[in-house]
């Protein structure tokens, strides 16, 4: 694609990274076919190919984001399935990232919209006000009905249960069982760890049990991503930069062969360390390190091995693989052939390329067409008749367990269950359990 960006222009090392990603899309369309929103909706301008045409032209002629750009660009699910089928290898993500910044810094929203994200922004990175607002949002459920849409959908995705503060989440350190084959740092997040604690407890024991000794960084948090993708790169760089320095003193300290994420649109973000910084004297070095040193917590399954499993019971497991995970990561066999090793059998739905329609707070800022995606999600999971749903990312659970009645679990609750630990909560009890 030719671009015609002044040499000013170019200073700056956004619109330059733009300029390069936009001279390599070559108007294909492959893009189209695996776009979420093009599926739905059959509007170019949904479509990646679309969006970027918009985004080139708003960029190239500087100016303020209008109301048409915004609306097209607020509809990406950043699902970056784009990504993955463009033959030319277009970064989707670092344009569509810089057109969000762009927008939040020149576009006055509605408002009521600017209200939304500001609130998001406050609440889901800080656990303490995130719990105190499902609190409120499940006393506020009896009255959803006569709520204005998106303030409907934020009530309807509150979990039935809140969970206190688990004390898996302090600073600590947590010894390898057996001789100890790796030193690795744990981030525990915000959101999911107020949404399903379990889900960091599991990793820990499946962890250890495979001989890696687990640490919790203290003044690590929030990744950054959910502010990041609605363009506020101030506070994202802000959680991005107290992570780095984090993990980056138990680098220094008694080292570290890993930082292991277990929500894989976390894993996505903190991989992007190195170019978030890039131009960060002060950060970049480390931000590139920490980025290397990031892996899923299947990648490192995959490298520890597991253990032979132990446990009885032969499951159906529907696997959703997130977008963050096969699209963002190129993640795609770890997961499944850990599911298999551990004894379970693994069926893949129908779409599975397609998002769910969670995207971080996509289902909370665009509820119609996440609902939209979701039903279509259910639909491709229970035609493959499961017993139990599987994936690595807790936006994703989320959004599925919310038009299912089907148990929706992370990875790990199965390999940790597999391998010694807790049957998984969210499991229906089998008839044996149910007897007694």
């Amino acid at each position: 694609m030719q671009t015609n960006f002044t040499e000013t222009q170019l200073r700056d090392p956004d619109t330059a990274r733009s300029n390069d990603i936009l001279r390599t899309c070559v108007h294909c369309g492959f893009c189209t076919a695996t776009c979420p929103t093009y599926t739905l909706l059959g509007d170019e301008l949904d479509s990646p190919r679309g969006r970027i045409y918009l985004i080139k032209q708003m960029l190239e002629e500087d100016r303020p984001a209008d109301a048409h750009t915004v609306k097209h660009v607020d509809r990406c699910l950043s699902c970056l399935a784009c990504m993955t089928t463009c033959p030319s290898g277009v970064h989707y993500m670092h344009l569509v990232d810089h057109a969000r910044a762009h927008i939040e810094k020149t576009y006055k929203r509605p408002l009521h919209d600017r209200a939304l994200r500001a609130l998001l922004a406050k609440l889901l990175p800080n656990d303490n006000l995130f719990r105190l607002s499902l609190l409120g949002a499940k006393m506020a459920r009896p009255f959803s009905r006569i709520l204005p849409g998106k303030l409907r959908a934020m009530v309807a995705l509150t979990p039935k249960t809140i969970h206190p503060p688990s004390a898996h989440d302090e600073p600590q350190v947590f010894a390898a069982q057996g001789e100890r084959k790796m030193r690795v740092a744990l981030m525990t997040g915000c959101a999911q760890k107020v949404l399903d604690p379990s889900i960091n407890a599991a990793t820990i024991r499946l962890l250890t049990r495979h001989g890696a000794e687990v640490v919790v960084a203290d003044g690590a948090g929030c990744c950054g991503a959910l502010t990041h993708h609605m363009g506020k790169s101030e506070a994202s760089h802000a959680s991005a930069a107290a992570n780095i320095r984090a993990w980056m003193r138990e680098k220094a300290g008694d080292g570290l062969d890993a930082i292991v994420i277990n929500a894989s649109g976390c894993g996505t973000t903190v991989k992007d360390y190195g170019h978030m910084f890039r131009t960060d004297d002060a950060l970049s070095e480390d931000a590139a390190t920490v980025s290397g040193l990031t892996r899923d917590i299947s990648e490192v399954m995959g490298e520890l091995g597991l253990n032979e499993p132990v446990h009885a019971e032969k499951l159906r497991v529907a696997y959703h693989a997130a977008c963050s995970l096969q699209h963002g990561q190129k993640i795609t066999v770890e997961p499944k052939a850990l599911l298999k090793m551990a004894g379970f059998t693994v069926l893949e739905p129908r779409e599975g390329h397609l998002c769910c329609g969670s995207a971080g707070t996509y289902n909370l800022l665009q509820p119609e067409i996440a609902g939209q995606l979701k039903e279509r999600k259910v639909a491709n999971i229970e035609a493959t008749r499961p017993d139990v749903i599987s994936t690595g990312n807790i936006g994703c659970m989320t959004q599925i367990a919310s038009g299912t009645g089907i148990a929706v679990v992370h990875t790990v609750h199965l390999l940790d269950w597999a391998t010694g630990g807790p049957r998984p909560e969210a499991l229906p009890p089998t008839p044996a359990i149910a007897a007694e």
